[in-house]
């Protein structure tokens, strides 16, 4: 009998993972998407303005030919290996990879619009519950869940404001509407989301000025022309302290973005052999600096920052909301520079959430994870990042067994390999899953 595997999520992770096990497996395969299949947040934007944060030849969707991505964007006359391609034309890449592997493969894939809220183990099969109560049973089922939506900080749950002033979702929300260029926007979070949305501002024609906000103040930093690899420093362990002793090091001689490069082809065993300790240290103390050196921004992308900087139109800050609350049309805040025991006050008229995924999995606000932490089938991991996996990415149950029929990929399991966000990394992941089940035979599979 043909096994059935139903994927719970159709973004980039769960789109990769649906041509793999097409092209890998004899299985038939149902890809489970509410919105945005194919493409997820990420490539679903309509801006021209948002680039990719890496090179077109680091992008390749297959790990086998690295430059399948570059020859493509080539061939549409849309840029060369070197080039940080649009967002949503990569989002047109990968709709054209599922739209061929569904013409090879005829019947075997099936794409259900949906949402999923909640597994249920019944017998040997897992059923996927979507929430018009529809239930799709399958032999195993994979979460691709992506990343969490941003978490809305104390100030703003705690605060009355006029309709329209707060956006949770730069991606869904009115960040435009009503604005005038005597008005003041305040975004929540420095990093690449709130790069991404003062490029919208821009584009859009708003000229007041943009104050972006967070505790260290941190902007990603800008690719430079690519430069030849260095090797990694000598005896690397995973420990924070020896860590960043030794990519200064190398970063003297170096510069810092070799150094940083330099670890990409061992951050995953380091943070898997990392204690529970040191993880927690490095999210606490090195995560924000990690973040802004290693997840870079296109040089275009990064003069347009610096431009709108130079003009007075965007400040960046360091420091934290000491008050908010409605006024008319709009916020009156207090906030606090760091290093600083005097507070400034503004007026704003919008207030955009760019913080990011939501960190802690045990506050998403995803009802399919809410419901499977709370029935016991997936357990976060002791740092609550994500979903807790083997190795094989079997999502590990609240007693601690991996289970065969349960598996989890892409960012909600950086729990176990940290470095699980990017396209080098996912497509890896992804397709060595496929070739596990193949290889495993009947289903469920073996344990890895």
């Amino acid at each position: 009998m043909t096994p059935h595997i139903a994927i719970i999520g159709g973004g980039y992770s769960g789109t990769l993972q649906a041509i793999n096990l097409l092209a890998l497996t004899d299985a038939r395969v149902t890809l489970i998407e509410r919105d945005r299949l194919a493409r997820g947040v990420a490539y679903s934007t309509p801006s021209a303005e948002h680039l990719l944060n890496v090179r077109a030849a680091g992008m390749s969707a297959y790990p086998d030919r690295p430059s399948h991505f570059a020859e493509w964007l080539e061939a549409k006359g849309l840029g060369g290996p070197d080039s940080f391609a649009q967002r949503r034309v990569y989002g047109t890449y990968l709709a054209e990879q599922l739209d061929a592997a569904r013409r090879e493969q005829g019947t075997r894939l099936s794409l259900v619009t949906g949402e999923a809220v909640d597994v249920a183990q019944e017998g040997t099969q897992e059923v996927v519950i979507l929430t018009d109560g529809s239930r799709i049973p399958a032999d195993i089922a994979i979460l691709s869940i992506g990343n969490l939506a941003p978490d809305v900080p104390g100030f703003i749950a705690r605060a009355h404001l006029p309709e329209g002033v707060y956006v949770a979702d730069p991606w869904a929300g009115p960040i435009l509407d009503g604005l005038t260029d005597k008005d003041m926007v305040l975004l929540i979070g420095t990093g690449l989301t709130a790069i991404d949305a003062a490029l919208m501002l821009d584009t859009g024609g708003f000229r007041g000025h943009i104050l972006a906000l967070s505790r260290r103040g941190l902007l990603p930093r800008a690719h430079v022309a690519p430069a030849s690899g260095v090797p990694a420093p000598d005896g690397l362990v995973p420990a924070c302290l020896p860590l960043l002793k030794a990519v200064r090091g190398s970063a003297g001689t170096h510069g810092w973005r070799a150094a940083v490069d330099s670890l990409r082809p061992h951050t995953q065993r380091l943070w898997s052999e990392a204690t529970i300790g040191e993880r927690r240290r490095f999210l606490r103390h090195l995560r924000p600096w990690w973040d802004v050196h290693r997840h870079r921004i296109a040089p275009e992308i990064a003069a347009r920052i610096d431009g709108m900087i130079a003009e007075d139109r965007l400040r960046v800050a360091a420091g934290k909301i000491v008050s908010l609350a409605g006024a008319e049309e709009g916020a009156d805040i207090s906030w606090r520079p760091r290093h600083s025991a005097e507070p400034e006050t503004l007026r704003v008229r919008r207030i955009v959430n760019c913080t990011g995924p939501q960190s802690d999995i045990t506050h998403a606000p995803d009802l399919l994870i809410r419901n499977l932490i709370a029935s016991g089938r997936i357990r976060p991991d002791a740092c609550r990042i994500g979903i807790d996996v083997d190795a094989g990415c079997r999502a590990f149950d609240a007693q601690g067994d991996a289970n065969a029929t349960l598996y989890a990929i892409g960012p909600m399991t950086k729990s176990a390999w940290w470095e699980i966000v990017a396209v080098p990394d996912l497509r890896v992941q992804t397709r060595a899953l496929a070739e596990r089940m193949e290889a495993a035979g009947p289903f469920p599979p073996a344990a890895p």
